[in-house]
């Protein structure tokens, strides 16, 4: 008779005395607990964050129709013209609906969860899977990431067709009658998009096919160029804070009537200030109609609506959006409208995530410090004002390919809004506004915008228990970040630009967790003078995008081949590797040849970007633009060194090195070829596609497993795990780190010859990359979830509590790098009452001060998170946080929820 084997993974360790137990620290308690700190949002709030609760994600094609028109009719124009044109038509013409007890407005589209396709930029995506758009992409590997993201099946997300109803994605719906006329639009660019012209040029890099393989094969997780352009930057709203659209158009026309025909000392971007002028007046005029028609449609509802309060406020929005289309704000009523509406005003201009509002509570404090003296506010007026912001924000949809939207975004976007941090001159920039945004956080818990405290040994005790409140609600913000090492590594990659001291201290963040430079701009306001920072640098995270370090090592260990695709992606390497340092030394020379290659054709793309479609509103209101007449195309940005080499697995990859080390090379217990079958068989598991789930711990044995690889599997699993202050794993991640940050990327420069920088993490990276990767010498099974992050331990690995995590995390200096990334997941009972604020400032400060950059929290109950997962209908407004961002649980893919769900739980601090 066949001996029989346990099915699951976690009965086959059992027998061998393993766990894959995620709890820490304790057990949780026999009941299930919620979280603690629950608040409701104003009625109003609450009455608009309902409606979103009930829309879906839908796509307009008015963008599209307007952008391409103008475009069209101004053929031939010189090509920044030609694109002001397109904008400023768009923004005259696009829809602008004020819903019922709405105070503040503004909509990217005509519906209120609304997007637009771009097809300037991209077209083939969103075609018939049979569509020669569609299938020229699917050649080239840029659809490859998409057929491994997920979206999740509930809340807003239109994952598959019905009725009149056409899902677009995997994500959006469009009315099936609107179909023709996106395809008929897609269509007009072809061959024109920087989709198009982007491959085109990409190919004639002499390793292109290296880079088509890097694509197929999910080495690296999408295009840059045509995919998101534009983002992980901080917005900048001085310019219309100070002189307003008038002031700004006037300026713009001057300017050109005296640039007009001269040099300006080079000869090239000297004469491409007239056009720079030129195009931001056109722009200008554009924006002001858009700020316009909100008071005409305001107006318009005042004819036909009878209740006296909502007349009165339909009367103050005319006036405002009238006044504002033209004048500087006035007010913390004016200034919060136009912010908001400029925000959209960029997004609505490309495909983009993680546009931050950057540090609003600093940049509107001047308002609110003059209307509360006057008696013009009450603190209770705009701690509602900053929940309306929140729902709108919220509404905010990226359209993007699925292996963007889905494989790294899980549906966010990413607009971050910081607090905290120094003021100009080095003392706590935290306010009272800040303190009600936290509130407004608390109260109206929406997924955007996160919030990222910039913590600094300066900033009150006060303040940073509200923080800690707002942490203890679950909805997983304020994030973290250490303003210190912000600082630093502003300093070290902006010298060569001018960075200061003084200026590093207006840094935010950007997109998730993104590093980004910033200014101090001299307001103006009520007879006062206030300096106020907001962004000024390029968008960051372009470049290269999530390389995936435990798929690279795969190919390594295979001579350059993928066994899941077939192909061969780097040329064969023919090594024995009779040395650990030869197998290191190998995995480096393809990881290189990934960057060199990748960063080409991405300098391509951008290019094209930067000649066709190049950010107008961005550089309109980014320093240095206006005073030097050039745009981002021009480096008329302050800071423009802002480019990327971004990376997904890295714990996974150092566990794996670990494994190998030991297990080959220093204990002699297997030899590589015994460990690379055992790979090849999955150590004898199914695939998580076979099984359903990504999840370690719902992996099963084939039926016809005989057990030959239960122990190597098993002495894989036990080998040193990162995470535990363990020397000989994490001694491993430093000589990591020195060669990722300091010796590697520096090698290679941008489009704009300025020096490349890491990111370190993963937002949902971690699914698909994970998904098209083979078992790992860390014993993880194939198609399994990496772990999430960068400084996170692989679920259930860490098993020697919070602060060997962080003295794991912290043997390396993390101003090496634009960012690092740690989550952690805390049952409630842990956090519970003052005392546990205070416990969690403790475990924070202790990360922080041991030189941590960033570190998150999921304060939550993992049983919640399995019935949530059981029962998604019960469960529309939980939120959850993933890896740099909140998402509502129902519209994360099952990949991430496994893994948020496998994640090691803290059950005492």
């Amino acid at each position: 008779m066949a001996q029989l084997h346990p099915m699951k993974l976690t009965e086959v360790l059992a027998e061998r005395g393993l766990s894959l137990e995620s709890q820490a620290n304790g057990e949780a308690p026999k009941e299930i607990q919620d979280r603690e700190i629950k608040k409701e949002p104003t009625p109003r709030a609450n009455y608009l964050r309902n409606i979103y609760f009930d829309t879906l994600s839908s796509l307009d094609v008015q963008e599209s129709y307007w952008y391409t028109r103008a475009a069209t009719e101004h053929d031939g124009e010189v090509p920044i013209m030609r694109r002001a044109y397109g904008l400023k038509s768009v923004f005259q013409h696009l829809d602008t609906p004020i819903w019922p007890h709405e105070l503040l407005v503004g909509a990217k589209a005509g519906f209120y969860r609304g997007s637009a396709p771009l097809p300037w930029l991209t077209e083939s995506f969103f075609m018939d899977k049979d569509s020669d758009l569609y299938k020229a992409a699917l050649a080239t590997g840029a659809e490859s990431s998409a057929e491994v993201s997920h979206f999740g099946a509930g809340g807003g997300n239109v994952t598959k067709s019905f009725g009149n109803v056409v899902s677009v994605g995997g994500k959006y719906g469009v009315r099936r009658e609107i179909v023709p006329a996106m395809h008929r639009l897609a269509y007009a660019w072809a061959g024109k998009s920087v989709e198009d012209v982007g491959r085109k040029y990409e190919q004639m890099v002499p390793e292109y096919k290296i880079k088509e393989n890097i694509m197929k094969s999910v080495v690296s997780n999408f295009d840059s160029g045509f995919t998101i352009p534009q983002g992980r930057e901080v917005m900048n709203y001085y310019y219309v804070l100070e002189y307003g659209f008038d002031g700004l158009i006037d300026f713009c026309e001057k300017r050109a009537g005296e640039v007009a025909g001269e040099a300006g000392g080079d000869g090239i971007s000297g004469m491409d200030r007239l056009y720079y002028y030129k195009s931001m007046a056109e722009l200008c005029r554009g924006l002001s109609a858009w700020f316009d028609n909100y008071g005409r449609e305001a107006d318009r509802l005042l004819t036909c609506t009878e209740d006296e309060t909502s007349r009165a406020e339909l009367s103050e929005i005319s006036e405002r959006m009238h006044r504002i289309a033209h004048e500087k704000p006035k007010t913390f009523k004016d200034a919060l409208q136009a912010i908001y509406l400029l925000h959209l005003a960029e997004l609505n201009e490309d495909a983009m995530s993680g546009l931050s509002p950057g540090r609003i509570g600093q940049v509107l404090y001047p308002y609110f410090e003059q209307d509360i003296e006057a008696g013009r506010l009450t603190e209770a007026e705009a701690e509602e004002w900053n929940e309306l912001y929140r729902v709108k924000m919220t509404c905010i949809d990226a359209f993007a390919c699925t292996g963007v939207v889905g494989g790294v975004l899980s549906g966010n976007t990413f607009n971050n809004v910081c607090i905290g941090g120094l003021d100009r001159e080095g003392k706590s920039a935290a306010n009272r506004l800040e303190m009600l945004i936290l509130e407004a956080g608390i109260k109206c818990q929406t997924t955007q915008p996160t919030l990222s405290l910039l913590y600094d040994e300066a900033t009150p005790e006060e303040f940073l228990l509200k923080c800690m409140e707002c942490v203890k609600t679950g909805a997983g913000y304020p994030a973290i970040m250490n303003n210190r090492i912000g600082m630093e590594f502003i300093q070290n990659q902006y010298q060569h630009e001018g960075m200061t001291v003084r200026e590093s201290r207006a840094w935010s963040v950007g997109g998730c967790l993104e590093t980004s430079p910033g200014t101090w701009m001299p307001l103006h306001h009520g007879g006062k003078l206030y300096w106020i920072p907001g962004g000024s640098g390029q968008p960051t995270s372009v470049g290269v995008h999530f390389l995936n370090n435990p798929k690279i090592l795969e190919l390594t260990l295979n001579n350059g081949f993928d066994k899941r695709t077939g192909l061969q992606v780097f040329e064969p390497h023919n090594r024995t590797f009779d040395t650990f340092d030869d197998l290191v030394d190998q995995y480096k020379k393809y990881y290189e040849k990934s960057v060199e290659v990748l960063n080409k054709c991405m300098n391509i793309q951008h290019d094209v970007w930067r000649k066709f479609t190049p950010s107008m509103v961005n550089s309109l209101l980014k320093p240095n633009c206006l005073e030097r007449g050039l745009g981002i195309a021009q480096k008329g940005y302050r800071y423009n060194a802002t480019f990327n080499i971004e990376c997904c697995g890295m714990c996974n990859q150092i566990n794996s090195f670990a494994a190998i080390k030991k297990l080959v090379y220093d204990d002699h217990k297997y030899t590589l070829d015994q460990l690379k079958d055992a790979l090849d068989h999955n150590f004898g598991y199914k695939t998580s596609k076979e099984v359903g789930s990504e999840s370690l711990k719902d992996q099963e044995k084939r039926d016809d497993d005989d057990g030959r690889y239960d122990e190597i599997h098993a002495d894989c699993l036990r080998a040193p795990k990162y995470g535990n202050d363990e020397p000989y794993v994490d001694d491993m991640l430093y000589d990591w780190e020195h060669w990722f940050c300091e010796d590697m990327p520096h090698k290679f420069e941008s489009l704009y010859a300025e020096p490349l920088y890491v990111c370190q993490m993963s937002v949902s990276t971690h699914g698909p990359e994970g998904a098209v990767t083979a078992a790992t010498a860390d014993g993880r099974l194939e198609g399994t979830t990496f772990a999430d992050a960068s400084m996170s331990a692989y679920p259930g690995t860490d098993t020697h509590g919070q602060y060997a995590l962080f003295e794991s995390a912290t043997g390396w200096d993390h101003s090496m790098s634009q960012n690092s990334q740690m989550n952690l997941k805390i049952h409630p009972s842990a956090t519970k009452g003052v005392e546990g604020s205070r416990k969690l400032l403790d475990l924070t400060r202790a990360y922080m001060r041991k030189g941590g950059f960033h570190i998150q929290y999921n304060i939550v109950d993992s049983r919640v998170l399995k019935k949530a997962q059981a029962h998604p209908e019960n469960y529309r407004t939980l939120l959850i946080r993933v890896a740099g961002f909140t998402q509502y649980w129902v519209e994360i893919g099952k990949p991430i929820q496994d893994e948020v769900i496998a994640r090691t739980e803290y059950e005492s601090i």
